[in-house]
């Protein structure tokens, strides 16, 4: 069996954990997630974003890195919730355009990733989970983390505006775009099946697969 490694990509809210962990248990991949729960700076984060963006920015990269040439290296194919992409061309974009992380730190930033980057080989596909502003904004109330009470549907937006500009260049590997606010692959089998047959489709290289259009 072909050893696949795909990345799930997408906004806050998008469903990246769900599908991650629903396409790991259907295809028996290997999965990783991102880290929360041991990151020793979220907390100063969230207290003084300026003064620790740099900082939290850095352990993301060297976290997913890492997260990300073990499961390389491993025989077994895997999915990841959130690619290490997203680091730079979405969050650090979006702490420097609010002015969280400086200039300075934000070019020091951008050389470590590119170095990181030249190491590190293409994954097989990219998933990108897409949903209106108030719909990932019901989801993140619904699901209400307290490291999430801050986020607006502003910051949404700016950040929706920075995946579409990313994924307009993003040449690495194919990428499957999903409209996951018409999907509940979650409950529903058949929304999961047919996630499942348009991954299949587009590895096997049919063009510009979007879902749920059409379905």
């Amino acid at each position: 069996m072909t050893k696949r490694m795909i990345v799930v990509a997408g906004n806050i809210g998008a469903g990246k954990t769900s599908l991650t962990e629903r396409l790991g248990a259907r295809l028996g991949y290997l999965t990783a997630y991102e880290s929360v729960t041991d990151n020793p700076y979220l907390g100063d984060f969230y207290a003084d974003m300026a003064a620790w963006s740099f900082q939290l920015q850095i352990f993301f990269l060297g976290h997913r890195a890492r997260q990300y040439l073990e499961l390389a290296a491993n025989p077994k194919s895997a999915v990841l919730d959130r690619s290490i992409f997203e680091d730079a061309y979405i969050f650090a974009r979006a702490l420097h355009h609010l002015g969280n992380l400086s200039e300075r730190d934000h070019l020091s930033y951008r050389r470590v990733f590119d170095l990181v980057m030249a190491n590190l080989p293409p994954p097989d596909l990219l998933i990108h989970l897409k949903a209106p502003v108030e719909v990932l904004m019901q989801r993140i109330q619904r699901r209400a983390r307290g490291m999430e009470s801050g986020i607006t549907a502003e910051y949404l937006s700016l950040l929706d505006s920075f995946y579409t500009e990313w994924l307009q260049s993003f040449d690495m590997c194919p990428v499957l775009t999903i409209l996951s606010h018409d999907l509940d692959f979650v409950h529903k089998t058949k929304h999961l099946d047919l996630v499942l047959q348009r991954i299949q489709d587009k590895l096997a290289g049919k063009e510009e697969v979007v879902i749920p259009a059409g379905s």
